[in-house]
């Protein structure tokens, strides 16, 4: 046991060293050559899909518009003042132009298009330019279903609306739909760093779920969950939510946060790293003195919920939305005996993103409005999902719950970085 521990902690490290994680300066650099390629490449497209030709997006320091926030350069940490964007499709001259009304220029891309010496009032600005333009279309970022395509403030809302003309007022519509798409859409660019996110994510996860953490019967799962935080902090990584572990034991009425022989544990974690997120739920064991694997059981109920996760990518589908995906994955998975549950989201720049939301683990007859947008191509889900389990000698069901991230190119659907299939060990010491 000993020899296949000292193993295992050579494979982690080795792990480890694949999935370095970059210097500032270097993460700055490939932050804003994927900014570019989405503004000169995908921006274009998705104007053209959504038949808007103005996106305007305005918005104040501590005050950011979420999506705003996805175009400013790594150098910019939040808005500065107040920062007014317009991108514009000109369909004459194939092009989109891309206007900052504000003191700065965005990046390189997005340029200073006001000169508060000329024209002092920002608002009269952004009406002047809307006038040359002559869009046939204004979005502007308001939404009922999607928080992150909801960023206009009531503030801005009026100033804006009020320096329109009334033939530009007619032209106001929301962006929602193209606000979605751009937060959703993963480019090629992309996807050759995503699967780092999650090889650093599940290295993480190995090592938390390890002897090198864990002593038995001495650490707790608090214990476990500050180790997440502080390797993070220690690693130059940012999260976007705080971890958690949780025992599950076979008597249910012991309630010692002591990690013990014979517990089954549950981690949720996830890591923030090149403005990409990561979501992962994975689970261990704690052998107890005569064990050499996972009872042979539990191993089968996790495979079981391997299952689920295949049932509910199945389903996926170009044009099919989240709330028809959940029923129809709901209905498959009962009929083959398992006991599901599924509560899918999209993920990338958020780690709960705008998307296909496919359930909520309180809305498994379907979520109105998120759950009701159809599924795209060149998009990403944080795979959620449980299932219930009668094994011999618990008390309750045992709750297997997985959580994966993966990409659907519009035919088919993998795993960023694959998925745990075998539940983690740990030794009882």
């Amino acid at each position: 046991m000993k020899r296949l521990f000292i193993v295992a902690m050579l494979i982690m490290s080795t792990i480890i060293t694949k999935a370095q994680v970059e210097s500032m300066q270097s993460q700055a650099k490939i932050i804003n050559e994927l900014l570019e390629d989405r503004l000169e490449n995908l921006l274009p497209k998705l104007m053209d899909a959504n038949k808007i030709d103005c996106w305007v997006m305005a918005t104040r320091e501590y005050n950011e518009d979420p999506i705003v926030k996805t175009f400013l350069p790594a150098e910019w940490l939040s808005a500065r003042r107040r920062t007014i964007l317009v991108f514009y499709r000109d369909a004459k001259t194939n092009t989109c132009k891309k206007y900052a009304i504000a003191r700065y220029s965005v990046g390189k891309q997005i340029q200073a298009a006001w000169n508060p010496e000329k024209n002092p009032d920002q608002w009269e600005a952004l009406a002047s330019l809307l006038g040359t333009l002559r869009p046939e279309k204004i979005a502007i970022n308001y939404s009922a279903d999607f928080g992150h395509a909801d960023g206009l403030d009531l503030t801005e809302y009026r100033e804006f609306y009020s320096h329109l003309t009334e033939d530009a007022k007619k032209k106001v519509i929301s962006a929602e739909p193209l606000a979605v798409a751009w937060l959703e859409t993963r480019t090629e660019k992309e996807m050759a760093y995503y699967p780092t996110v999650l090889k650093i994510t599940h290295a993480i996860i190995k090592e938390g779920f390890s002897n090198k953490v864990i002593k038995v019967n001495k650490t707790s799962s608090e214990d476990v969950v500050w180790w997440f935080r502080q390797k993070l902090s220690d690693m130059g990584l940012g999260t976007w939510f705080h971890p958690s572990v949780e025992i599950q034991r076979r008597i249910t009425n012991d309630k010692d946060e002591i990690i013990r022989p014979g517990d089954f544990l549950h981690c949720d974690f996830g890591i923030s790293y090149l403005r990409l997120n990561s979501d992962v739920q994975e689970q261990a064991y704690v052998l107890l003195p005569n064990e050499q694997s996972a009872p042979a059981d539990l191993q089968e109920a996790f495979t079981n919920t391997n299952r689920l996760q295949d049932i509910l990518t199945s389903h996926f589908k170009v044009g099919v939305t989240g709330n028809q995906i959940l029923a129809s994955s709901l209905a498959q998975a009962k009929s083959e005996g398992i006991m599901p549950s599924i509560y899918t989201h999209p993920i990338g720049f958020h780690g709960h993103a705008a998307g296909t939301t496919i359930g909520m683990w309180d809305m498994q007859g379907g979520v109105p409005g998120s759950g009701d947008y159809k599924m795209h191509a060149n998009t990403c889900y944080s795979i959620e999902l449980n299932a219930l389990h009668n094994l011999q000698g618990w008390d309750k069901p045992v709750r297997v719950a997985l959580e994966q991230n993966g990409y659907f190119n519009g035919s088919e659907f993998r795993y960023i970085d694959d998925r745990q299939t075998k539940i983690h060990t740990i030794l009882p010491q």
